[in-house]
Parts: structure tokens; sequence; C-alpha cells
């Protein structure tokens, strides 16, 4: 997380005043939680006031939760809108990233990718370590993601789904799965369903929910592990709040 801290000659601050300049609370609330033995650095527990850290490389965790180093490098968080194909550049000229964050000027990395008719959340950073991490299958987190289908999903397609399904590339594990609404009977029935799966096959909830007989109109991911869409419009971009990067980095073993 990108941000302006001072430090001395050596390159190190005082602990206190890092937890306060990065947001954790105030100087004084920092120094109570010091001396609470809330605050590890690199595995000890700090409670001696005054004790100098490197802001870059020192993994701080307050209350268990780990607070992101310094860093020129950025974490963010993209509604990628329908349409647009996960890549940086396309031989065909359509839509990319690329375009989408074009006011950026840093060269930026998709973690992962989204199927061009897929909407909703892509991480984009330029620490090209953490992208390679987070897209390997062995530090893959949960992704959720919103579907609307055709026909009345039932709680048996849902114990279908939470059972496990086989494709033609392996079974598929389903760690979630919630029918949100059902309209309409028949064949004009149509029902939106949430999906949380732990790895990022091509396609796979298409093809897992259309093997069920539910082929999918518009779908979107609403989440990567912690990181949630929520009211981020289509096309916007926002940072990852420290929480959200720190539980990512302690996923990815970074």
């Amino acid at each position: 997380m990108s941000r302006e801290i001072a430090t001395d000659e050596d390159g190190l601050i005082r602990l206190q005043k890092l937890l306060a300049q990065s947001g954790v609370a105030s100087r004084r609330k920092c120094e109570e939680l010091m001396l609470d033995g809330e605050v590890v650095v690199d595995g000890e527990t700090i409670t001696r006031l005054g004790t100098k850290v490197d802001p870059r490389t020192a993994v701080i965790r307050v209350g268990g939760k780990r607070l992101p180093p310094i860093s020129e490098l950025v974490y963010l968080v993209l509604n990628k809108p329908r349409g647009v194909v996960s890549t940086m550049s396309d031989p065909e000229g359509r839509r990319t990233i690329t375009d989408v964050v074009a006011h950026r000027s840093e060269r930026l990395f998709h973690v992962g990718r989204l199927d061009t008719d897929t909407s909703g959340l892509l991480l984009l950073t330029n620490d090209g370590d953490f992208a390679q991490r987070m897209a390997h299958p062995s530090y893959e987190v949960d992704k959720t993601y919103v579907a609307e289908v055709d026909g009345e999903v039932t709680k048996a397609t849902v114990a279908e789904l939470l059972d496990g399904v086989t494709l033609d590339d392996g079974p598929v594990t389903v760690t979630a799965a919630r029918v949100i609404s059902v309209s309409g009977r028949g064949r004009g029935a149509k029902s939106i369903v949430e999906l949380v799966i732990h790895e990022g096959r091509n396609r796979i909830v298409r093809r897992l929910l259309e093997l069920l007989g539910h082929p999918v109109r518009r779908l979107t991911r609403t989440a990567i592990g912690p990181v949630q869409l929520a009211q981020l419009p289509s096309g916007g971009l926002r940072d990852l709040t420290n929480d959200e990067l720190g539980e990512l980095l302690d996923n990815a073993q970074l």
C-alpha cells in the first residue's frame, strides 16, 4: 500500500508512529495496543514503546491482522464490465482492461481472469510476485459468483452442487451455494443463485450450472476471499484496504 511515511536516516520509524500513520488508531491507542501485547513484528510481540522498524520489510500484525508493508506497489479492485476482454491487449481490437484503466500510469497485471461475457471483481497490481502467487492453484482463495440462470434451481440442485459435480476435466468442489430468488414458472422460469468456488478453471461456473440443466444468462464475480465488490460501479476502480491486502498477502505467503 503506497503511503508517504517519514523515516530516519536508517530507513526506520517508531512502531507506534507507523501504526498511527497507517490508520490503525490514534498514536495513544496504538501505544496501548503495544502495551497490551496486541502488536507482533516478525513473529515477536513488541511491548517496548519507541521500538523502531523498517516499514518496507517488517511483517506486522495488530490483533492478529496483517498490516501491509509500505510500498510503491499498487493493489487494485476493478469491477470489470461485461464485454471487456481480460487481457491487457487484444489482436482483434476488442475493448480490454487496458482501455478501462487507461488513466493509470502503472504497468498493471491482472490476477487471474474473467470470461469476456462475465462481469465483476478482478484484482490488478504492478506486483508481479503477488499476481503470480494469487493466480497459482496452490494459493487460490474462495471466489463468489452470482448467476442468473434458466429454470428453477431447487434445493435438490443445491444439494447436488454441494455434494460435488464432475466435469469433463475433473471434479469440482463447491464451498457454498444458495438460491437468491426464483421467478416465473415452467419454461419461462429463471433463478438467481450464488456459488462459492475455490478453483478457477476456464468457464467453470457456466459449465457447472449448464451440466445441471441451468444455462447461465448473466454471471458476476462478487468476491475474491475477503475482497467484496459491494457498490463499486461497473468500470470502477479502488485500492484494496489494508485488511483486504493483509489477508491476501498472508494467503499468498508473501
